[in-house]
């Protein structure tokens, strides 16, 4: 892939300044020289096209396509994945093979599908990213260069993306300092921003307009194999405008991530709090002015949910915390589980819980086999008795009603309460506070960067009317179960790698399937190069107003 640099010239008139920032010769050595191609087997045209009409066939029986989401996007998913049927069958490398398969898996605009590499399939000369994980994590191996861009969502259908973020331990040889915080990005590479995001967008999961741009902003400066390696230079040029219209070009290394060292000028802070303990679900707040009202900082909904609030209950219920209101901030949340056992602790309403199902498909009963295998070899015991299932009220649906729909030839399975975790199939789905709960009003912080399991949080509040979201929308990701296997080409047998489906919809509270259908807000607050820096103290202020604390 070539570009070329498609900007007006007449913008190139004012003072460009080139300036290369390293933080040491010994980064630069380290600075991921991709190798040499190796190149290996891709199989031949006949069985590329054997293998694309059998990923076509599999993805109309097995995926639970949300209408919704196809709707918002324009999205016919057996017209996307078509257009790229020539180049697959051409696909001559194994390079060439892996990333066709990628824009194939992402014509389905699903955050949680990826292509995995395996051992014995193919093969690509630098593996660093491929693994396609969720989140750039931070301090990872992906090569970084040492700046991080946001997007301005302030004008819909005119997103644009600003610098963030920069290292502090780089230094300047040209004397023109350090990037502003807001400083808008024009052009990578001197390709026009636009052109390019166009150029990578089918390399990208996502399911949703804002969460793509989140995740374009925050993939721009690594340089991971989630996308080809055509996008990449040894160094990346940025070309920039500051608020007063001078335009100035940098150019970096890529670097280890280890070795950056953040200014970190927009990070979460909340005036008027302090941080009272940290989990690992959350940083808990409380007001320094003795106001009643907490605040959490929302990391994700994991394995540790349970006890780390077990832990917040105790201590609000020791210090007298209870009667206060709550904040709950998930701009920077993750997925996970077990929501609904977080909610019945910071609302004092209760709720209906939100609902999943099944597409009946080829492998809907090896599905079924599997969660048996998985529950037969569980050790028997319930992290939370009489709020968290071990699996038996899953199992039994499975193996009754699941069952039942494929002998009557269903399309889809009845709608049970979200994976059977919290209650059994036959419940109606609402939910009663825990025995201990906040009691005071309820605000949310929403943002398009998480999704999964924070969707459904944000959709509980929403369709319960239990509490007042601020912000904008989380990402829209969530279904019920995702099917992978290894595909093989069809005539010779010989592995490629791991594909998944989704196969299953979650059901929000209010009937509707979530999958790119996110809660919306009360109160629409996006992020803008204008408010980057402020933007949590903005949150913060209006929750506190409208909880009449201000």
């Amino acid at each position: 892939m070539t570009f070329k640099n498609s900007r007006d010239p007449v913008r190139q008139s004012s003072r460009i300044v080139r300036i290369l920032w390293t933080v040491g010769p010994l980064a630069l050595l380290a600075a991921c020289a991709r190798p040499a191609p190796d190149v290996g087997d891709p199989g031949t045209p006949e069985d590329r096209a054997a293998l694309f009409d059998s990923l076509l066939a599999k993805t109309m029986e097995r995926e639970a396509f949300s209408p919704i989401k196809n709707q918002r996007l324009g999205l016919d998913i057996e017209a996307e994945m078509g257009r790229y049927r020539d180049e697959f069958i051409a696909a001559d490398t194994e390079e060439e093979l892996y990333y066709s398969l990628v824009k194939i898996s992402n014509a389905r605009r699903d955050r949680h599908l990826t292509v995995e590499l395996i051992p014995e399939g193919l093969t690509l000369p630098d593996t660093t990213g491929t693994t396609l994980g969720n989140y750039p994590v931070p301090g990872s191996a992906i090569p970084h260069a040492p700046i991080r861009f946001a997007v301005d969502y302030g004008t819909p259908g005119r997103y644009s993306l600003f610098v963030s973020d920069y290292a502090t331990n780089i230094r300047d040889r040209a004397g023109v300092g350090i990037p502003s915080a807001g400083d808008k990005l024009l052009a990578i590479n001197g390709e026009d921003i636009e052109a390019y995001r166009k150029a990578i967008e089918p390399y990208h999961r996502y399911a949703s307009v804002n969460g793509f741009w989140w995740q374009f902003a925050t993939w721009l400066p690594q340089k991971s194999n989630q996308f080809p390696p055509s996008f990449y230079r040894d160094n990346v040029t940025f070309e920039l405008e500051r608020g007063s219209g001078e335009q100035y070009s940098l150019t970096f290394p890529y670097l280890p991530a280890s070795t950056i060292e953040w200014a970190e000028p927009g990070k979460r802070q909340y005036p008027g709090f302090r941080l009272e303990f940290s989990t690992g679900t959350f940083d808990f707040y409380r007001s320094d002015a003795g106001k009643p009202v907490v605040l959490l900082a929302w990391h994700g909904f994991r394995e540790n949910l349970v006890a780390d609030m077990d832990r917040l209950m105790d201590f609000a219920e020791e210090h007298g915390l209870l009667g206060h209101a709550v904040i709950f901030d998930g701009t920077r949340s993750r997925g996970g589980s077990n929501g609904a056992y977080a909610i019945r602790r910071l609302s004092p309403k209760s709720f209906k819980t939100t609902f999943g199902n099944l597409r009946i498909s080829d492998v809907t009963p090896t599905f079924i086999e599997t969660r048996r295998r998985r529950f037969d070899r569980q050790e028997p015991s319930t992290p939370a008795p009489g709020e968290i299932d071990d699996g038996t009220w899953l199992l039994e649906w499975l193996e009754s009603d699941v069952a039942d729909a494929i002998t009557a030839g269903q399309a889809y399975s009845n709608d049970v309460p979200f994976k059977l975790a919290h209650l059994p199939k036959d419940s109606d789905g609402i939910i009663e506070p825990a025995g201990v709960h906040f009691r005071g009003p309820l605000v949310c912080f929403l943002g398009p960067y998480g999704g999964s399991h924070l969707d459904q949080f944000a959709a509980i509040v929403a369709d319960n009317d239990l509490g007042h979201l601020l912000g904008m929308s989380s990402h829209g990701y969530s279904n019920t179960w995702e099917w992978e296997e290894i595909i093989r080409f069809p005539l010779s047998g010989k592995p490629i790698v791991r594909y998944m489906w989704s196969i299953g919809h979650t059901i929000r509270p209010n009937g509707e399937v979530l999958e790119g259908n996110p809660a919306d807000v009360d109160e629409f607050i996006p992020v803008t190069r204008d408010n980057y820096l402020s933007y949590y103290s903005i949150l913060v202020a209006r929750a506190l107003e409208h909880l009449g604390l201000q």
